[in-house]
């Protein structure tokens, strides 16, 4: 078994972060997705203390079950397949494919699914992700996927591109993905995703391009684009629940207020003419990369709370 077998048959972990790297809350939407459809439990939290800047990510108070209010302090978990008792299922050779009542897996995909959900943290990035690979390892995780989305010139109306990019050259090779030729600033996606090829778990990179014009809300469809690519590529069939209508919802709505608007109207026109020309048959994939590059340089000369970042 090749390294790349394993995002078809291993034990995965989805990352996804909210902030910097979830334009649209795209990427993190994706996960919650999974998370609603998965029969998983939180195995691991990352103590926030260390890690966040609490007047730039602020502790929440709401309402509990109970009525009683707490508070949510900003963080990262870990969730993990849940046992017949509701606790972190421990790994067996004889393991049944995952969530079988709420996933249904096709293909050779009948290992474990695990998610790591939650805010970019604010500093000690580096002790950080060593914590999150730590916790991996512990897991037995053989491979990692890191969901991300950015800021584009792209239309609403066109399927959102998604861009997959992998450090590993042999999951390059048996994924058909590509080694991203990006240099500039990042998150802490592209830090996780160096330091698990540095301990031997492979990892493979998916980036939506959200239209930047309707950056203030979220993207229902990026989430939609990330899980169809997510599921190709380990080979599962995903529940959308009312992620379709959503999306639908979505473009319906950017579609109304271009219709008043006639300025938007023109710059969206002008984006489906681009993107046409991209897609067009004689384009050539060299030309098809540079489009993308272009996008994350871009991004780089706006703040990053209006954009997220590259990894």
């Amino acid at each position: 078994m090749t390294q790349s077998d394993l995002f078809r048959s291993g034990r995965l972990l989805v990352v996804a972060f909210e902030g910097w790297n979830d334009a649209g809350e795209a990427a993190s939407g994706a996960v919650r997705a999974l998370k609603d459809v998965l029969d998983v439990v939180a195995i691991a939290d990352i103590d926030p203390e260390d890690y966040y800047d609490f007047q730039l990510n602020r502790p929440h108070v709401e309402f509990d079950d109970d009525g009683k209010r707490r508070l949510r302090w900003p963080g990262v978990t870990l969730y993990g397949p849940a046992g017949d008792d509701g606790m972190p299922r421990a790994r067996a050779a004889s393991d049944d494919p995952i969530g079988a009542a709420s996933m249904n897996v096709s293909g050779t995909n009948h290992e474990n699914i695990y998610l790591l959900l939650g805010t970019e943290p604010s500093r000690g990035w580096k002790t950080f992700a060593t914590e999150t690979i730590d916790q991996a390892l512990t897991a037995d995780i053989t491979g990692v996927i890191l969901l991300g989305a950015l800021l584009a010139d792209v239309p609403h109306t066109r399927p959102i591109a998604i861009h997959s990019s992998s450090e590993n050259p042999e999951v390059r090779d048996e994924l058909g993905v590509e080694r991203s030729s990006y240099e500039g600033p990042v998150g802490i996606l592209s830090v996780i995703a160096t330091m698990a090829e540095e301990a031997g778990i492979p990892t493979v990179s998916l980036w939506a391009s959200v239209p930047h014009y309707v950056h203030n809300a979220p993207s229902p469809k990026a989430t939609l684009a990330l899980l169809d690519k997510l599921e190709e590529l380990v080979d599962v069939v995903i529940p959308r629940g009312d992620l379709l209508e959503e999306a639908r919802e979505w473009e319906e709505g950017i579609d109304a207020l271009a219709g008043e608007d006639d300025e938007m109207r023109s710059y969206i026109d002008q984006l489906e003419r681009a993107r046409d020309a991209v897609e067009a048959p004689e384009a050539s994939g060299e030309a098809i990369a540079q489009e993308f590059e272009r996008y994350l340089r871009k991004r780089d000369d706006e703040p990053p709370a209006d954009g997220p970042g590259a990894g």
